[in-house]
This record gives C-alpha cells, sequence and structure tokens, in this order.
C-alpha cells in the first residue's frame, strides 16, 4: 500500500467512525467532497491544510499534520521530487495558464525536444533513464486526449522559442506541428510574446497558474533542478494579476498560431523563421 493510500484511508476510518459525511467534515474549509474523496482513496496526496482540519475536526492530536509530509515525499514515478505536487495539480485542474521563457512546456513537448532538454540537463546519464524520463513527461500529455474534462490550458510562449532552434530544422517543425494540432483540435490557447516587448512583468522565472472545482489554486515556478509550488492565497493573487498583465501586452491567439504555423513551414522548407521586428 501507498503512503498516500495508507493515510487516507487512515482519515476515511477517522472520518467514519466519528459519524461524519464528506460534506459534513469539510464544513470550515476550502475543499470539495470531490476532492476529499480522492484523498482518501490514495488518488491526492493530502496537503497541510487538510491535514490540520482533519486534526482539528477528528480530535486526532496533530495525527495527520504530522504524518502530512510522509505523504508529500512519497515518491510516485521518475519526475523530479520537487515536480511531483505540480503533476498531481495539473490531474486535476480545470484550468492552466503557464508562461515559458525559454522553453516548450512539458505537456506540449515532441519526444526529441524533451530528449534533447533532459539529455542536456543531465549529460552523464544512460539512455535508459533519459528515455524514461522522456516517455514519463510526454505521457503526462494524455491530458488533452480526455472525451471530458479537459483543463483549459492558456500558454504564452516567448518567441525565441519559435525562432531559435534547439532542434534540427525537421524536428523543430514537428515541434511547432504539435503546438498548431493542439491548437487546431481547440485544446489549448497558445500567445506568443514579441522579442520586440521591453520590461514585462514574470521576466525572472517559468509560472503556471491552476485553478480547480474542488480546491483553492496553485502556482508552480521552476527553475533548471528545482521547483516551488505556492498555496499563499496573497502570494497566488499577485502571480495572476502579473501573468494577466503579461497576456494583454503578447499577440493575440490568432496572430500568435499564424506565426507558429508560418515558423514550422519554414524550418520544413529549410529557411530560418522571420523575426517580428
Amino acid at each position: 500500500m501507498s503512503v498516500p493510500t495508507f493515510y487516507g484511508k487512515e482519515l476515511r476510518w477517522k472520518r467514519e467512525a466519528a459519524g461524519l459525511s464528506l460534506e459534513t467534515f469539510l464544513k470550515g474549509s476550502y475543499f470539495g467532497k470531490t476532492y476529499l474523496s480522492d484523498i482518501e482513496h490514495g488518488q491526492r496526496r493530502m496537503p497541510i491544510e487538510l491535514a490540520r482540519h482533519a486534526d482539528r475536526t477528528l480530535g486526532t492530536d496533530g495525527f495527520f499534520e504530522r504524518n502530512c509530509e510522509d505523504v508529500q515525499k512519497a515518491r510516485r514515478g521518475p519526475h523530479a521530487a520537487y515536480f511531483e505536487k505540480a503533476l498531481e495539480a495539473e490531474r486535476h485542474a480545470e484550468a492552466i495558464e503557464e508562461w515559458c521563457p525559454v522553453t516548450f512546456p512539458g505537456l506540449l513537448q515532441s519526444a526529441p525536444y524533451a530528449r534533447a532538454l533532459v539529455r542536456s540537463a543531465h549529460p552523464s546519464a544512460v539512455d535508459e533513464w533519459v528515455e524514461e524520463k522522456v516517455t514519463a513527461r510526454l505521457a503526462r500529455a494524455c491530458l488533452f486526449e480526455k472525451d471530458h474534462s479537459i483543463p483549459e490550458y492558456w500558454v504564452i510562449l516567448h518567441e525565441s522559442l519559435i525562432c531559435d532552434s534547439l532542434l534540427t530544422a525537421t524536428e523543430m517543425a514537428a515541434q511547432l506541428d504539435r503546438v498548431v494540432e493542439l491548437a487546431e483540435r481547440r485544446r489549448i490557447t497558445p500567445q506568443i510574446l514579441s522579442r520586440k516587448n521591453g520590461a514585462y512583468p514574470l521576466m525572472a522565472a517559468s509560472v503556471r497558474v491552476m485553478d480547480f472545482p474542488d480546491a483553492p489554486p496553485l502556482v508552480y515556478t521552476e527553475a533548471s533542478y528545482s521547483g516551488d509550488t505556492i498555496d499563499d492565497p496573497a502570494l497566488v493573487k499577485q502571480y495572476r494579476k502579473a501573468y494577466d498583465r503579461l497576456r494583454a501586452v503578447a499577440l493575440s491567439p490568432d496572430t500568435s498560431l499564424a506565426m507558429i504555423k508560418a515558423a514550422a513551414e519554414d524550418y520544413r522548407n529549410g529557411k530560418q523563421p522571420e523575426r517580428l521586428e
């Protein structure tokens, strides 16, 4: 039994022993019934706020708060440990808004692009380890293939990602085609931030804002070998306002998509995509 499943079952046993329904137990918290049910079945990890609420409501003398760290540390799969909370969150999000100034986000990456990034970060890793990382990253895109409950996904990409290739021309065309295909199926809404923009919000890091139907929003920021999931309401609000300001100075979705299509065609024809002047 996994660590999240163990504590989820313990929470359910304590709640039912106290004679509390899901709705009654959640009174006074920000979390929804589906969220709690997922935790009790080991499908989500227990956040510290809910652990404290459980201890108060059930009179468990800090049991769930003390053990919450074990749940958060429990590993699932080949992804980096610092990313796992954000990974779990993206599976349940109803809206994801992402800003990527340096690389295409993992949800949009092709296999050659993901492989190039993993290899650049871990140059001495064996091929089997690299391929495990690449396969796990590509598998996340199943999010866009659901018949129902597809999250609304909005992504802002810096122009340099389109014009400055990390791959061969053929591979870069395929990477851009992937973005176009998802946009034309209305799975994603891409925008391009022109390199001619001066100072703009969120210049310092990639940012992802996630909203949920049954839990407070989260922000995830990432650097080369670390990441941070932020749930402080004041900080989340600040990041969201900054993202909205960034979206306001980016190119429109239609113009952005046309630019991505044109760049993909240029790569197929062996040309370097033109930069916005």
